[in-house]
């Protein structure tokens, strides 16, 4: 569903808690007895197709499967599966006795979709914690893979060891996720004698060696979705894989004083109208655009709300994934296509009109709705232009007086110097 732009894996690993001893055990199907062990999610699934006619939409988008069943087996209980769910039927030009009826449970539902978000929410919440936990670790202590070199301190010493002696790049250290797990799980692959990329296996381990160095197999399988839950990017975004960040290098991390940038290419990058499809080869005329073309002066936005750069990032998110969900981010009302959401919110007004704050000053809109976003490259922070502000106001600036200029030459001070030298030589 085009609403579902957060991609879910699996639930992290945290310490326990009262709110965590429901996330482990069997699966319940929603309407009766069957139980399945959650390694079985799709035999449940299976269950309730054949045995209830119930489908579940974009069941790998759900955050935490059990307690979404757990949830819905209750509602199922108090309501008609009728007020929730779509109804399919099937052979509807047979006759009566050979038509079936199928219910179909998603997120168009607000109920639904709500669920959806909180749970999401709760994931975020305890991955962005993992994570930060990682990046602050000064006690990790690991050998290199490849030479056995042991790395003590940040993790991120051992990953740029990897990628400047070994050009193994897996991407940028905060952008991964249960560290250690992932290191694990690589570790066992070679000694199992089996390449990262094309996971072949062979005889011995010079052998292995001499194929990754020669085939420039340094790098991990893109296809293998095993990697996909030690990735940042994975938890955040629907339709952005680990792959995209594997392409990203952490030279700029190294303190490399002899790289040549004589041969550097700045490609232009084209800056996209946050309501339209217009787009401007300079950020500023983007703004001037925005600003004629559908009233929205971002600078003003920023002044008047008191925006600080954070905050800034935020909000441009926010309406960037609103649009993208054809949701009027004044109003939250839902719209079947762009063309009417954008009527709708230049006839009300709604384009510089934003909900309350709590909504979208979230965590999850510091990551960019869109990754080659230039509006974003274009936010300041306000205190700081402020402070440049008065400080340029209270330097006074003083023009020189050149009406005396030839009695100033023969004053200065430096005509004495000059023959102080000349004498000295």
């Amino acid at each position: 569903m085009k609403d579902c732009i957060l991609e879910t894996l699996l639930l992290p690993e945290s310490p326990s808690d009262d709110s965590d001893q429901v996330e482990h055990g069997s699966l319940s199907c929603m309407f009766c007895e069957q139980s399945y062990e959650e390694e079985e999610k799709d035999g449940l699934l299976k269950h309730m197709i054949i045995e209830h006619k119930l489908v579940i939409a974009d069941v790998k988008l759900i955050a935490n499967f059990r307690r979404y069943v757990i949830y819905w087996k209750k509602r199922f209980t108090e309501q008609a599966i009728t007020d929730f769910c779509s109804v399919i039927r099937t052979n509807s030009q047979a006759p009566e006795d050979q038509q079936e009826n199928y219910f179909l449970l998603c997120d168009v539902l607000p109920e639904d979709r709500i669920l959806r978000e909180e749970l999401q929410q709760e994931r975020l919440k305890n991955i962005l914690g993992q994570q930060q936990q990682e990046r602050s670790d000064t006690c990790f202590q690991r050998l290199c893979m490849f030479c056995s070199e042991e790395f003590k301190g940040n993790r991120a010493v051992l990953f740029n060891h990897m990628n400047e002696e070994h050009s193994f790049n897996i991407g940028l250290p905060d952008n991964i996720v249960y560290c250690n797990e992932f290191l694990d799980t690589l570790q066992k692959k070679l000694d199992s004698l089996q390449c990262l990329y094309c996971e072949k296996t062979f005889r011995d381990k010079n052998t292995l060696k001499d194929h990754m160095r020669k085939k420039q197999h340094r790098k991990i399988n893109p296809r293998n979705h095993e990697y996909d839950r030690y990735y940042i990017i994975n938890y955040l975004e629907l339709g952005k894989s680990w792959e995209e960040v594997q392409s990203e290098d952490d030279r700029e991390f190294l303190d490399s004083n002899d790289e040549d940038w004589s041969d550097w290419q700045e490609h232009p990058m084209s800056a996209f109208c946050l309501f339209c499809e217009s787009q401007a080869d300079t950020n500023e005329k983007l703004l001037i655009h925005m600003k004629d073309w559908h009233h929205f002066d971002l600078h003003k936005i920023k002044t008047d709300l008191g925006l600080k750069f954070y905050q800034q990032v935020k909000l441009v998110n926010f309406i960037r994934r609103q649009i993208h969900q054809c949701r009027c981010h004044g109003c939250q009302e839902k719209f079947q296509s762009k063309t009417e959401l954008i009527a709708h919110m230049e006839k009300d007004n709604h384009i510089s009109s934003f909900p309350e704050r709590s909504l979208w000053d979230q965590p999850q809109y510091y990551f960019p709705t869109y990754e080659n976003d230039s509006l974003l490259c274009t936010l300041s922070d306000s205190e700081e232009e402020l402070a440049t502000q008065h400080q340029c106001e209270e330097i006074p600036v003083i023009g020189e007086d050149l009406s005396r200029l030839e009695a100033l030459k023969k004053g200065s001070i430096l005509n004495q110097l000059v023959r102080d030298r000349t004498l000295r030589n």
